[in-house]
Order: structure tokens, then sequence, then C-alpha cells
């Protein structure tokens, strides 16, 4: 019988390759960035699947997704090494976000409250997603503190979240559900 492929035994010291081969521990800054980005990406396939989510949105967010592996791919990349070059297009990816955002925001009424995360079952695996996107976030920050990083990296996510911030209540719009509000303890 032939061996699967889909374990090589080869991390089981707890460490794995980089594109080009270069070895490194699976808890290094890198594996966290890009590890979380995928964990990302995995939380925005959970938000296209659920089935009150318009096509045109399904679409954007696989769009997404492919924009995240080619986030993954480079960040698994030693800079100047034999990986992978920064991600082409960002800033045009990012452009193309802040439309997104700006026409969710036209489409959803005004609220002055801090928002809590719930609502439809959309929204709220939208917030998920996006406090996942916000951790990702952190992780390349890290990472661009000790090795290079392309800025559009950090500037993608950043516009991520807020994409996902009205995307969560657009979607409780849509549902008819009432956003949840911050009521403090007094």
């Amino acid at each position: 019988m032939e061996k699967s492929r889909l374990y090589t035994g080869g991390g089981d010291d707890g460490t794995t390759s980089l594109v080009g081969g270069e070895r490194v521990e699976k808890d290094s800054l890198r594996l966290e960035a890009y590890g979380t980005v995928d964990e990302f990406s995995a939380f925005l396939g959970v938000v296209a699947s659920m089935p009150d989510v318009p096509e045109d949105i399904r679409t954007d967010l696989q769009e997404y997704q492919n924009r995240l592996f080619d986030i993954g791919g480079y960040l698994a990349s030693r800079p100047g090494g034999t990986g992978l070059p920064p991600v082409a297009g960002l800033s045009e990816s990012c452009r193309r976000i802040e439309e997104r955002i700006d026409n969710l925001d036209a489409s959803t009424p005004k609220i002055r409250a801090f928002v809590l995360p719930g609502g439809s079952p959309a929204a709220a695996h939208t917030h998920v997603a996006r406090t996942v996107c916000r951790r990702a976030e952190r992780h390349i920050i890290s990472l661009a503190r000790v090795e290079e990083v392309d800025p559009e990296v950090r500037r993608y996510f950043n516009r991520m979240s807020d994409y996902l911030f009205i995307l969560a209540r657009y979607f409780n719009h849509l549902a008819g559900v009432p956003e949840i509000t911050w009521s403090p303890v007094k």
C-alpha cells in the first residue's frame, strides 16, 4: 500500500518549512501571522456558507479568501529569500474594499452606540471573522517589528476589519434583527 502524501512527519519536531525550504519553529512570529491569516480565511468561508448571504457578498468573500491565500504565501516566505514577492495590487484591493464599505454603510441605518457582536447568525459569524482578522493584523504587526513586511498587508487587514464590522451590521439589517448595543453596568 502506498503511503499517503497528506502527512510527512517532517513537522513532528515542532518545525515547518517556509516557501523556499527554510525550517522554522511552528510558534514563530511568521507562523503565527500566516496561520492566523489562514484561520481568518476559514472564518470567511463560514460566513460565505450561511444560507442568507446574498450572492454578490458571497462572491466578494471568496475573492477575499483568494487574496488571503496570496498574503499567506507571501508571509510564508522570508523577505529577500527564495520565497514569494510582495502581493501585487493590495492598494487597489483596499480601494475596492473601501467602496464596498461605503455602499454597505449607505444601505445600513446609522447608529450612535457601541455595537455588541451578535444578532442574526450571519452577523454573529461575521463578528467572529472580524475579531480573527484583527488578531491576524496584530500578529502581522508583531512580525513587522522584527522583519520586513509590506505595509500594504497591514493596511489590507485594517480595511478588512472595517468591512466586516459594517457587513455584520448590514446582515442584521437584511434579517430585520435589531443591533445589540452596549449597555454599561451602573
